[in-house]
């Protein structure tokens, strides 16, 4: 793990979207296609899924408990022995069209091992939900947490995190009260260049959305924020991490831009399964200096 907070190396790839206007269709839905970038992902995720589905099965947790009305607005639970430890709220990625909390599992026995409470929420995918719901989703799965984790044995402070389009999610859901920190890892935080691509097929995107949806043109949040890379990411995703950092620095706000060398979309997530991980470490060290914590 290094911390970069220098400028990105010399011998990192150019941000493709600063020649975004010259690229064909082709280029554009490449320059975001983490599966297509990873040789192997498929073997990668199906092997996720699999640990995911033994772990559910074998560990102790409140599942399927609904905080909203729709079919994916529901937890996973999985409390500390103590209700006052720290949880980590995990939201999961798939460009908001993907995925569920059930195939994220396997990364509970990360923080878990540390003592953690880990509360992974479901959300709504588009098109059936547009990605202001979603959102919204998302802030209804933190109150809901904060009003009832007590009764499932989770009360301690909460660092919110999140992969791909969850670190998205957990970026602009920073500022709700009841989260304490931040750990975004992979994530993608200006949608406008996201509009130009087939991802906008299911999402169909507004002008306003791009502008009240992409952290990069918000108001940094004042809490602490570390955001997560791996080395071989697609370019596009290392540069918004890189330029998120830069804003949130130039707006004193506080936090870390750390890449994972060697890692790529998908085997960076084990630096936050394995209890020696270097993403299970830093998220330790997120509550420090809290008055929460």
């Amino acid at each position: 793990m290094t911390d970069a907070t220098s400028p990105i190396p010399n011998d990192a790839p150019n941000d493709p979207r600063s020649n975004w206007h010259m690229l064909s269709q082709v280029e554009r839905d490449a320059a975001y296609d983490n599966n297509k970038a990873v040789a192997n992902s498929a073997a990668l995720i199906a092997a996720r899924n699999e640990a995911s589905a033994k772990l559910r099965a074998a560990r102790a947790g409140a599942l399927d408990i609904p905080y909203g009305p729709r079919e994916r607005t529901k937890f996973d639970l999985y409390p500390a022995q103590r209700a006052s430890a720290p949880c980590l709220v995990f939201l999961h990625g798939g460009y908001w069209q993907r995925n569920s909390r059930e195939v994220f599992a396997m990364l509970v026995e990360g923080i878990a091992a540390h003592g953690w409470s880990v509360a992974i929420p479901g959300y709504s995918l588009a098109p059936e939900a547009t990605l202001t719901e979603i959102t919204q989703e998302i802030s209804m799965s933190l109150d809901w947490l904060a009003g009832n984790g007590t009764s499932y044995g989770i009360a301690g402070p909460v660092v919110l995190s999140g992969w791909s389009a969850g670190a998205h999610l957990a970026a602009l859901a920073l500022d709700h009260p009841a989260v304490t920190a931040g750990l975004a890892v992979s994530g993608v935080y200006d949608l406008a260049p996201i509009r130009e691509t087939s991802l906008n097929i299911a999402l169909k995107m507004t002008n306003e959305e791009i502008s009240t949806l992409s952290p990069l043109r918000l108001p940094m949040v004042h809490k602490r924020l570390a955001i997560a890379y791996g080395s071989a990411e697609l370019p596009a995703l290392v540069w918004d991490s890189e330029r998120f950092y830069d804003a949130r620095r130039a707006a004193n706000a506080p936090g870390e831009l750390i890449e994972i060398r060697g890692a790529d979309h998908f085997t960076i997530l084990d630096e936050l399964r394995r209890p020696d991980g270097k993403l299970v470490k830093l998220a330790q060290t997120l509550l420090e200096g809290s008055p929460t914590a």
